[in-house]
């Protein structure tokens, strides 16, 4: 839009006071420069569904390409090149260096003086040790960008969020350390020969107000059969939550129909843990998440500790509404640990909230194998009944709290630990190695209001491949907490069936009342 204003002549300009024309001239600035919406950035990814998808062109100068893990990591971003420091914003933005495995993004600015694009400059960076040549370069664009707050301190600003590769992001809350990731989206994790990956080509950083509580960021996804248009509102604190508004496109006749479309996607790592001990290693429990806790819009909540599979898993919770989800780290204690480098305990939970009614769908749990600790494993994300038809939009927000300490909980109770063997038993070896045993412990304010003596059930159900040996519920003399002890014995069955995992289910009942989540679990074979 362009502002238009009448002509004034000399005498009349010169007997109006100066700062009336500086007023003139913001206002006309302000109103050439479009207000950036959500609507912006949903016309464009429209746009690209109607058009076919182009791979990204952009090629990674070699001497970059060439550079191992450490020699990327020794390219920093100076501090003093912040975008708003020098506004003294309450927020700063810090941009990555591409390298090889990344490709460039176009990242812009935000501001009354309109969308600038945020170009490369090799001054920017401090490249360490390396020997490079970055003026034969030219403008490479950047990889991703992160954005710093006075998280944990007034006199230091931390870094809150990140964004890099793919459409991958992260987040802090005060006192937490990095752990798990979010994504923008999903596509086909489950149920075809290959997953798909879309990126974040195109970011907005909307310029902050002095004082402003939350931070804007608006992003372009893209990829071969996929579009989409995202605002994300970013606002810091003890529980940082990151408020994601989505308009979602399918390409029309782009390649096969899409299987699985992961909506609000979560990712992270489990090693071992209390439930899959490792032999050999003085760390009792390494991982960035120890368990899928879903809440159903019928009032259930279910808790599935995380394992590391020798093959994939695939788990899905069929549900007509979904109230939340998360991949959560319970266990907040040191000594679960052990690591007093990589700090497991100060991880995030991510509780995903939807905003508004979702409808049916399920959400899937993907689990695989993985070596050791620097690769994700885990994926849990929502997967909606009804796909979008292609230029249709799926719109939908969500909420993710990046929690501590003070995590999101059921109302009743809760399990606080799950741990698998074969304990104490009289039973002869060979019908012990046919038997799996589980102890799991639960907390709660509906098990601390109970009575003394108040009789308390283990209500336990199987899969039709095994039947439930034993299950009891009792108070543990010891912390004083409840305790529920479990034998699960696989059946005798076709051998087609015995191939299939055994799915658990099992939860505490003080007469008809529901005491806890719902625990459940598979038993591989």
């Amino acid at each position: 839009m362009q502002a238009v204003f009448p002509r004034f002549n000399a005498p009349f300009r010169h007997a109006l006071p100066a700062r009336f024309f500086a007023l003139l001239g913001l206002c006309a600035a302000l109103a050439s420069a479009h207000a950036w919406t959500l609507d912006d950035v949903g016309a464009l990814a429209q746009k690209r569904a109607q058009t076919p998808y182009q791979q990204p062109r952009a090629a990674v100068p070699a001497e970059l390409a060439a550079l191992d893990y450490d020699g990327l990591r020794d390219i920093r971003f100076k501090d003093d090149k912040a975008l708003w420091r020098a506004d003294q914003l309450p927020y700063e933005a810090k941009f990555f260096h591409v390298g090889r495995q990344t490709e460039a993004v176009q990242i812009h600015e935000l501001s009354a003086q309109g969308n600038k694009l945020l170009r490369y400059s090799a001054d920017d960076f401090s490249y360490g040790k390396n020997q490079l040549n970055p003026a034969r370069w030219g403008d490479i664009g950047h990889a991703g960008f992160r954005i710093h707050t006075s998280l944990n301190s007034p006199d230091y600003k931390d870094e809150l969020i990140a964004f890099l590769g793919a459409s991958y992001f992260r987040a802090l809350g005060a006192g937490q350390r990095y752990g798990l990731s979010a994504r923008g989206l999903a596509v086909d994790p489950t149920g075809a020969k290959q997953e798909e990956f879309p990126r974040f080509t195109d970011f907005w950083l909307e310029k902050p107000a002095p004082g402003a509580k939350q931070v804007t960021v608006y992003a372009l996804l893209d990829s071969a059969r996929m579009t989409g248009a995202y605002r994300f509102e970013i606002r810091p604190g003890e529980e940082t939550v990151t408020e994601v508004h989505a308009r979602i496109f399918m390409r029309a006749g782009a390649g096969p129909r899409v299987a699985t479309l992961g909506v609000a996607p979560l990712t992270s790592m489990f090693f071992f843990g209390e439930n899959q001990p490792r032999a050999g290693d003085f760390r009792p429990e390494v991982h960035d998440s120890d368990g899928l806790m879903v809440a159903t819009g019928e009032g259930e909540w279910l808790w599935r500790p995380l394992q590391n599979p020798a093959y994939p898993l695939v788990t899905s919770f069929s549900m007509k509404s979904l109230k939340g989800f998360g991949l959560m780290q319970r266990d907040r204690d040191f000594g679960s640990y052990e690591d007093t480098e990589a700090r497991y305990e100060l991880r995030p939970s991510a509780w995903v909230t939807p905003l508004g009614d979702w409808g049916a769908g399920r959400v899937e749990l993907l689990q695989f194998a993985t070596p050791d600790e620097t690769h994700d494993n885990v994926a849990a994300y929502w997967v909606p009944e009804k796909m979008p038809a292609p230029g249709e939009a799926l719109a939908l927000a969500w909420q993710i709290a990046w929690q501590g300490n003070k995590q999101q909980r059921p109302p009743n109770g809760w399990v606080t630990q799950s741990r698998r063997g074969t304990g104490y038993s009289k039973l002869s070896a060979e019908a012990l190695a046919q038997q799996t045993q589980f102890v799991i412990d639960f907390a709660g304010p509906a098990l601390d209001a109970l009575p003394e003596g108040a009789k308390v059930e283990a209500i336990t159900t199987a899969s039709s491949n095994a039947r439930v040996v034993e299950s009891i519920a009792y108070r543990n003399p010891a912390t004083g907490s409840w305790r529920m002890s479990l034998r699960v014995q696989r059946l005798a069955t076709p051998a087609s069936q015995n191939a299939q995992p055994i799915e658990l289910r099992a939860f505490l009942q003080h007469d008809t009342h529901t005491l806890t989540e719902t625990w459940t679990n598979l038993i591989t074979p």
